[in-house]
């Protein structure tokens, strides 16, 4: 333990003031390998991220909802991996592995703000299809770009406000030591282990949000889905039942993929069953998630894939036109 983490216990007596990330295991060069990874995937994940961003906002062709909702998925994504990538890239390089309290738990909020939201995204997401699948000939008034709108606006106050309610009940916790943290971010199972107050309303409340937000959320999306598929089979085309399903395919991987790691991380009934696989799991949506989720979306979408391939072209003639002059 250098220095600065043996100035780490107290102040006022007990309270610890800061804590330890344990990280993850193995010497200086695994470190150096670790942060090289975790570099590389963050500068990808930054990148993909915003050319969706920048891609729905030029091209005209995208701006209808699904990937208007796309977009505000896409931030969310980059505002994940920047909430835990470069903390941990910190500490790998420097091994400072010490975050105040306070840091602590704006990045245990803003985790936990942003995942909420992409769940209500998701699910947003998912009626969207059910509309456009189920009821084509009403999809422009029942989607117009007023009910879009709020319908992203809601996903992200709900997000926010179910973080916040997260939050507080863990920031009302006491910590007197130990404060290793054994994950490579602040998360609330680790971090809770570690109070020695009474835990077990923030338990309560913690867990009971989880499964409300998570199960409601995948409720719904299971059910517009279900709609769907019963929809698409009656289509007598087999061309035209798979260009529904083609729709779909996406937002439906994302879905699989984002609610089965966090289901199987925070859907428990107590913050006492934690183990270092639920670090791999918590790596996996955290870090890299954010990574596959543009990946796929412009590897299944042919729209998508079409104004990749326009973009593409235009920057190709920008530069001849640059070099010929």
């Amino acid at each position: 333990m250098n220095s600065s983490e043996r100035d780490v216990l107290v102040a006022n007596g007990t309270d610890v003031t800061v804590f330890i990330l344990l990280g993850f295991p193995g010497g200086q060069e695994m470190q150096v390998v670790y942060f090289s990874l975790f570099l590389v995937i963050y500068i990808l994940t930054v990148v993909s991220n915003t050319l969706i961003i920048t891609m729905v906002w030029v091209d005209s062709r995208l701006h209808i909802p699904m990937y208007l909702f796309l977009s505000n998925f896409a931030v969310l994504d980059t505002w994940c991996s920047t909430a835990v990538v470069p903390k941990t890239m910190h500490y790998l390089i420097t091994q400072d592995k010490v975050i105040s309290y306070a840091e602590c738990l704006a990045q245990l909020c803003f985790v936990h703000s942003v995942g909420p939201t992409e769940f209500f995204l998701l699910t947003v997401m998912a009626y969207d299809r059910y509309l456009a699948i189920c009821h084509p000939l009403r999809y422009a008034t029942m989607m117009s770009n007023q009910i879009c709108l709020y319908l992203a606006i809601g996903s992200w106050m709900s997000g926010f406000f179910t973080g916040w309610t997260l939050t507080i009940p863990t920031a009302m916790l006491k910590f007197c030591g130990p404060n290793l943290i054994n994950h490579f971010f602040c998360d609330y199972i680790p971090l809770v282990k570690l109070s020695c107050s009474n835990t077990s309303i923030s338990e309560t409340v913690f867990f009971s949000f989880a499964w409300v937000v998570v199960l409601c959320s995948l409720g719904f999306t299971t059910v517009s889905y279900s709609y769907i598929i019963k929809t698409v089979l009656k289509i007598p085309s087999v061309l035209g039942r798979k260009k529904a399903f083609s729709t779909c395919a996406a937002h439906l991987t994302i879905v699989l993929i984002f609610y089965g790691t966090v289901i199987f991380m925070y859907v428990r009934p107590r913050a006492s069953y934690f183990s270092d696989k639920d670090k791999v799991i918590s790596l996996f949506y955290s870090v890299i998630t954010p990574l596959l989720n543009p990946l796929i979306y412009s590897l299944r979408n042919r729209e998508f894939r079409q104004a990749m391939k326009k973009m593409q072209g235009k920057i190709y003639n920008s530069f001849s036109r640059f070099y010929i002059e």
